[in-house]
């Protein structure tokens, strides 16, 4: 017999694709709720046939939220962008979007609600990204008292959009001719990777505890690493030698703010094309601040979540692709 039912926005997103497998595994059923549920069949095979279900919904639309949630015993909201792009701005998704997901478990007497924000997250901050997820949390917790904030660090696995992106830039072919990596404001930020499956646990944790009611965790891994360290760590695992470039946040800051108003504007007519933008001013203003878990702040262990897989188990295992040789050539770090 399942436990209940489970709506998760942004369910087939990285971390939602973790987490629907994690919620199948203990009991749960799960419903999906994404934009676009055309492109998110793979996530059905999470679970058994019946116990996984896939609808349209938008966090901008009300109606399409009051119809994801009918009936379910817990909402999650994974819903957040790195970048804008059209429509996809930072207060449409991250602020408006996750307000009126809270509004209406509220409106509908669900009690259970667990909203993904991020370590760093803060009303006052200079960067928008940070700012609405900030101004969300706050929102939140006024409309659903017992909702459950997690705060992640950057989240690694096979398809994460960090070591995944930097490996790739390894292997870019500038990168013989130009062997650097953009190291703003000189590498020194620090961060806490946590991965993908343990955000996943956190998760199920949060929506099976009573004791997690109305508190706000923040999730590390088990080690801190600087942007310089981890450089060092992606080129040795994807043996390319490759040099971090220092590069001061004055001249950072232009230029992401220059890429990221080319890609929320451009990009609708560009269908995507262009991927994602190389730096934002976003981003930029993020990394003067360390991204750690904070002194005295409940963590993953509080959930219960205590084994963590490190970097070195998991990182490995997926960036192998983008070596010179392959999986099994040996270590040559001249390409």
């Amino acid at each position: 017999m399942a436990k209940g039912l489970v709506t998760i926005f942004g369910g087939s997103g990285f971390i939602g694709r973790y987490a629907t497998r994690a919620l199948v595994a203990k009991g749960y059923r799960v419903r999906v709720a994404v934009r676009r549920p055309h492109l998110a069949g793979e996530v059905r095979l999470a679970g058994a046939p019946g116990l996984v279900d896939i609808v349209q919904a938008n966090v901008r639309n009300r109606a399409s939220i009051d119809a994801a949630i009918d009936g379910a015993n817990a909402v999650i909201n994974l819903v957040g962008i790195l970048y804008e792009k059209g429509a996809q701005s930072f207060e449409a998704t991250q602020l408006e979007g996750a307000v009126n997901v809270a509004e209406a478990c509220a409106a509908a007497g669900i009690e259970k609600l667990v909203h993904v924000s991020a370590i760093g997250a803060d009303a006052e901050a200079n960067a928008d990204y940070a700012e609405t997820k900030g101004k969300a949390e706050a929102a939140i917790r006024d409309l659903v008292p017992s909702s459950v904030i997690l705060r992640p660090s950057i989240v690694f696995g096979p398809e994460d959009e960090f070591f995944n992106r930097f490996a790739a830039m390894t292997a870019h072919p500038i990168a013989s001719i130009l062997p650097f990596l953009p190291a703003i404001g000189g590498g020194k930020t620090k961060v806490q990777p946590v991965y993908a499956g343990d955000v996943a646990s956190a998760l199920v944790q949060a929506i099976s505890s009573e004791e997690s009611a109305g508190k706000t965790y923040e999730l590390g891994g088990p080690s801190t690493y600087t942007f310089a360290e981890l450089y060092q760590y992606i080129c040795e695992t994807v043996h390319r030698k490759r040099y971090p470039l220092p590069m001061p946040f004055s001249l950072a800051k232009p230029m992401g703010l220059t890429f990221g108003a080319l890609y929320h504007y451009v990009w609708p007519l560009s269908s995507g094309i262009l991927g994602a933008p190389p730096i934002t001013g976003n981003q930029v203003e993020l990394l003067k601040q360390d991204n750690v878990v904070s002194d005295g702040a409940l963590t993953l262990a509080d959930l219960g979540v205590e084994q963590l897989e490190t970097i070195e188990a998991i990182v490995p295992s997926y960036l192998y692709r983008f070596r010179p040789y392959g999986q099994y050539a040996q270590k040559n770090q001249n390409a």
